[in-house]
């Protein structure tokens, strides 16, 4: 007789490259908390792990970017995609920036207003009604 283990309540955090940043749960949500430069290079190490974070249905996504310097079109474009699976899903999908570039390169792309990014980790955290509820 085989045994199978019930599932769990909630999926397991993807794994990500630890010079990336990384991946854990909070309050329920899956936080993916980056640091220092997301380009070309890093987005490939990045992808698989918000992929893994919107793959189950009604995702609650915090993508932390406090530790990040650098933000190029790359970026932008899993930024982009993971608010668009979280929210093809029923989900939701928070942003975490304070860096002045990113926020300016953010309204230069016209995506500030999409994202509402805010300014801590805490401030996604404080409950319904608040920034909790970006992006849906």
């Amino acid at each position: 007789m085989t045994h199978t283990p019930a599932p769990t309540a909630a999926p397991v955090p993807a794994p990500l490259p630890e010079p990336c940043g990384r991946v854990y749960r909070r309050d329920g949500r899956t936080v993916v908390a980056l640091r220092d430069e997301i380009d070309l290079a890093t987005a490939a190490l990045i992808g698989p792990a918000l992929d893994g974070a919107t793959a189950q249905n009604a995702p609650d996504l915090v993508v932390d970017l406090s530790e990040v310097s650098f933000l190029d079109c790359s970026g932008l474009s899993l930024l982009c995609r993971a608010r668009r699976r979280a929210l093809d899903r029923d989900g939701r999908f928070s942003l975490v920036c304070d860096c002045p570039r990113i926020l300016r390169l953010l309204r230069a792309g016209r995506l500030h207003d999409l994202f509402r990014p805010v300014a801590t980790p805490d401030e996604v955290f404080r409950g319904p009604g608040t920034a909790a509820a970006a992006g849906t």
